[in-house]
């Protein structure tokens, strides 16, 4: 069978011994469909449809920097861990081994030094459920590995991307991240998948994220590809007591876009923070689904997802806060707002409560609706033209989600992706 063959860890190893139960998980389980509560309003069949290679040739991976550049972040020094068909590509990264491992999945899988790291972390929150979980699991072999020592401040960003290219006609990859950042220390991250060819690709990425005392972690995902590519995006995240990680998800591209994002609070005075802008046309659609477990007492999370939604696109939001018994004085906060801009876009919208404590501040909430025509209408007024005055309505829409960004140079980013979506030059000086 082809996932043997084509492994590339000693089969006697429990790296392999993961990977081989992982896939018979997905054998079980198999790819969900609609009839799967969490997918009901989500079809894979267009996409699963093509035949997609798992194995990319391993020789079709030239791809030179200027071809590339404008995918990166500009005006900063950053670390950066680049991958070409899921290959690793050396001459565009800059990794480090100085007081941290910012690195391969693979070389923290084939050396020994990492096995405690990897015994302890690999595959520990990951659902085993959940069948695109497994199927990522069991083809896991490159990614990134970053390990954050304790006490150390990361100055620079460090930028996550996967590029494909035209190497095979359609092709499927399973990136897999993990990501562990020790007691008191601080690191951004930014990912982004693109493809740089018209040919079909379905990235199904699975990110573990693990959080020690008093860490913090800013993580963005960027979601701009081309309408040819989908993404499945899994995400786990763990954290420790008074640590804070924020996820900030802008989805702007692809064909269909699906992320899920699980927190798990297993300390005190913990603070999750989940951010988001969908800003979709034409046939695209999103599905992003939360889920924020608040396990112990003393802790936040807050919760903000803005939706644009025009042509006819699709949205759909699925917001989960567990809070259980022992978890008093919680406070958690969700909201969900959207805006359709014809009369074609849809959104469904479900945010969900489920409180098992009594001692707690807990709210969630949802808006869809219009553009406000008595702010249109007073804006052209003084002059603004309607696509303008229409953009300005809608940037300012987005701007609580765009203000929290802490990279100066990405914000400048997603504002500049918003203008051009909008179809407009906002002309904000940041």
């Amino acid at each position: 069978m082809a996932f043997e063959n084509k492994a590339s860890v000693a089969t006697e190893s429990d790296f392999h011994k993961v990977r081989a139960a992982a896939m018979q998980q997905f054998e079980k389980v198999g790819f969900p469909t609609k009839k799967n509560e969490n997918w009901k309003y989500t079809s894979l069949k267009s996409i699963l449809n093509n035949d997609y290679s798992l194995f990319p040739d391993l020789t079709k991976h030239q791809v030179q920097l200027p071809e590339v550049d404008t995918y990166f972040l500009k005006g900063v020094d950053s670390y950066k861990i680049v991958f070409v068909d899921g290959v690793y590509n050396s001459y565009l990264s800059e990794t480090t081994h100085d007081g941290m491992d910012i690195c391969l999945l693979s070389a923290a899988i084939e050396k020994t030094k990492y096995k405690i790291v990897m015994d302890h972390y690999f595959n520990k929150i990951a659902l085993t459920s959940d069948g695109l979980s497994s199927l990522n699991t069991a083809f896991a072999s490159e990614g990134a590995f970053i390990h954050i020592k304790k006490n150390i401040i990361v100055e620079k960003p460090i930028q996550i991307i996967y590029f494909t290219t035209n190497c095979e006609k359609d092709i499927l990859l399973q990136p897999r991240n993990l990501i562990i950042v020790d007691e008191n220390s601080q690191v951004k991250i930014v990912e982004r998948h693109q493809s740089l060819s018209n040919n079909k690709v379905l990235n199904n990425t699975v990110t573990e994220v693990f959080a020690n005392k008093r860490a913090h972690i800013d993580y963005y995902k960027i979601q701009n590809d081309k309408l040819n590519a989908s993404l499945i995006d899994t995400t786990f995240v763990q954290q420790k007591d008074q640590s804070v990680v924020s996820v900030n998800t802008f989805s702007f591209g692809g064909d269909i876009t699906r992320n899920t994002l699980s927190f798990y609070q297993k300390g005190e005075h913990i603070n999750s923070i989940l951010n988001g802008i969908s800003l979709i046309n034409g046939t695209q659609h999103v599905d992003n689904q939360t889920n924020v477990y608040h396990q112990q007492p003393n802790c936040e999370s807050h919760e903000l997802y803005k939706g644009i939604y025009d042509g006819k696109s699709t949205g759909v939001f699925n917001g989960k806060v567990f809070v259980e018994q022992i978890a008093q004085k919680t406070d958690a906060y969700q909201q969900n707002d959207n805006i359709l801009l014809t009369d074609d876009a849809t959104i469904y919208s479900k945010p969900q409560l489920e409180i098992f404590a009594d001692d707690v501040a807990c709210s969630h909430g949802c808006t869809i609706g219009q553009l406000d025509k008595d702010a249109l209408f007073y804006m052209r007024q003084r002059g603004i033209p309607e696509k303008e005055a229409k953009a300005l309505l809608l940037y300012a829409f987005t701007n609580k989600v765009v203000e929290a960004i802490k990279i100066p140079v990405l914000k400048t980013k997603i504002t500049k992706i918003i203008s051009e979506k909008l179809g407009v030059d906002l002309g904000i000086d940041l």
